[in-house]
C-alpha cells in the first residue's frame, strides 16, 4: 500500500505543536522528537525543524514550521463550536 507521506508529515507536524515549549521566555520554541526518523527527515528537509540527528532529545522549530505546526493542530485539532 502507498501513503500520501505529506499528509503524514502534516499529522506529525501538528502532533508536534502539542508538545512545543520554550525553555525560557524569547528562546526558540522546541519540541520533543519522539516521532518516525523518516517523518522527521523529511520536516526537517523541508525547513520546519532543526536537523533531528543530533543527541538532543528535542528539535527546533523554524519560525515557519511553528506557524505552520500551529494553524495545521488548530485545525485538526480544535473544538468547533
Amino acid at each position: 500500500m502507498e501513503f500520501d507521506t505529506d499528509k503524514i508529515d502534516e499529522d506529525v507536524l501538528a502532533l508536534l505543536y502539542y508538545t512545543a515549549f520554550r525553555e525560557r521566555k524569547g528562546s526558540p520554541w522546541r519540541t520533543w522528537k519522539g516521532h518516525d526518523w523518516d517523518v522527521m527527515d523529511r520536516l526537517s528537509a523541508k525547513g520546519y525543524i532543526s536537523d533531528p540527528k543530533s543527541k538532543a532529545k528535542s528539535v527546533v522549530f523554524s519560525d515557519e514550521g511553528y506557524a505552520r505546526a500551529k494553524a495545521m493542530f488548530e485545525a485538526k485539532y480544535a473544538k468547533k463550536g
